[in-house]
């Protein structure tokens, strides 16, 4: 284990898909200036570049290959943080549903997991990082500082995703989506390495009920209250 993580400043968010992960992550480490990696998005630049390269028949060893070898940057743009990929920008690419559904895939396989760890913690080196996902705060990053676990009711989720899609001009209906979910859900839930689940020490949040910007003052006053900001 990487000793210098037990004194670094990390916030490791961890929940099922649509439940606002990405959302608080970056608009935590937009207030704390501090740097925010969603590895979500990685798992999603490893399916895009399968698909684009059409290997539809992909296996566990040739995508374990495929991600030690991605080019990948976060950049701030304005108020928001982007990955790139290779140097570009692959944008809403990244949100489509054969992504979603292969990068969901791709995080069940061992091989993949392992060549991306070495990337994720790469990243929480210098400490002052917000990261969501599913297994920041049991795996990747188990000494963060501060430990968030979001759950919302499945439909609820089903609803925002849908709307992200149709925000982003992509067409989509919710039965479509809520199976997404569920498909995924059950994915991340019942792998044999790093399921999704809350780590003994996280703080729960179900966030159903509560709109963006609750969320945020929670999780942030939680995060200055620990880290004494």
């Amino acid at each position: 284990m990487d000793t210098k993580a037990e004194i670094l400043k990390i916030i490791a968010i961890d929940g099922p898909a649509g439940v606002g992960k990405s959302t608080l992550a970056l608009s935590l480490a937009l207030n704390l200036n501090w740097i925010c990696l969603d590895t979500g998005a990685i798992y999603r630049a490893l399916a895009l570049v399968i698909l684009e390269k059409d290997l539809l028949k992909v296996t566990p060893l040739q995508a374990g290959q495929l991600a030690q070898n991605l080019d990948l940057e976060f950049r701030r743009v304005g108020q928001a943080i982007r990955l790139y990929l290779a140097g570009r920008d692959p944008g809403d690419a990244l949100r489509t549903l054969p992504v979603s559904r292969l990068a969901s895939q791709l995080s069940a396989w061992p091989e993949v997991r392992s060549a991306l760890l070495p990337l994720q913690r790469s990243f929480g080196q210098k400490g002052e990082l917000v990261t969501e996902g599913r297994d920041m705060g049991t795996v990747v990053f188990p000494t963060a500082g501060l430990k968030i676990f979001l759950t919302a009711d499945l439909l609820v989720r089903a609803q925002r995703r849908l709307n992200q899609f149709l925000e982003n001009g992509q067409p989509a209906n919710l039965d479509e989506v809520r199976e997404d979910l569920a498909a995924r859900d059950h994915s991340d839930e019942s792998r044999s390495l790093a399921p999704l689940r809350p780590s003994q020490d996280a703080f729960l949040l179900d966030v159903a009920q509560m709109t963006a910007a609750e969320v945020l003052d929670l999780c942030l006053k939680k995060a200055k209250a620990v880290f004494a900001l």
